[in-house]
């Protein structure tokens, strides 16, 4: 009878494994299972941000400015915030612009040939500050800090002379 109640016992077991899925700790289906809610996917930080963002931005009526192909950032230490084809909007009433895209930080001397004409006269120090770089590197022989003179007749045949006095009497002569 031992083996009859072995098999028995065997047999339960092998029932309720097929029946109520084995040892599962938890049910996740069936007749009165508890439902489980689902869980929230939770978002990224940024995500979050360009949502509260975009949102601020919605209520400031900020409008699109097309057709600008770049857009360059000029900071204090000589470095350039550059974006190239960027989404720029502006809020006039906010006294707002927003520029937003891919950006990159360079250094002046890397956009140097192209943004010579954006350059104002918060960058002159700097540039003039290049230029001395530039020129003392090309000499190789000249100390640091050293300006070397350049006669004013060679480049400027163009340009008339400056004279004292009366401009009309002068241009007579």
């Amino acid at each position: 009878m031992t083996d009859a109640s072995a098999e028995m016992a065997a047999a339960r077991q092998k029932m309720i494994a097929k029946r109520f899925g084995g040892k599962a700790p938890t049910s996740t289906g069936g007749k009165g299972t508890v439902r489980r809610k689902k869980k929230a996917a939770t978002r990224s930080s940024a995500a979050q941000s360009d949502v509260k963002l975009g949102a601020a931005l919605k209520k400031l009526g900020a409008t699109n400015i097309p057709g600008i192909e770049e857009v360059n950032l000029f900071l204090e230490d000589g470095k350039v915030i550059h974006f190239v084809h960027p989404k720029v909007q502006a809020s006039i009433a906010a006294n707002t612009y927003i520029i937003s895209g891919p950006s990159e930080t360079k250094p002046l001397q890397d956009l140097l040939p192209s943004i010579v004409s954006q350059l104002g006269m918060d960058n002159l120090s700097q540039l003039q500050s290049l230029a001395a770089q530039a020129s003392g590197a090309a000499t190789g022989a000249a100390a640091p800090g050293a300006i070397s003179e350049v006669t004013d007749d060679d480049d400027d045949d163009d340009v008339p002379d400056l004279v004292e006095g009366n401009f009309e009497e002068v241009s007579e002569k």
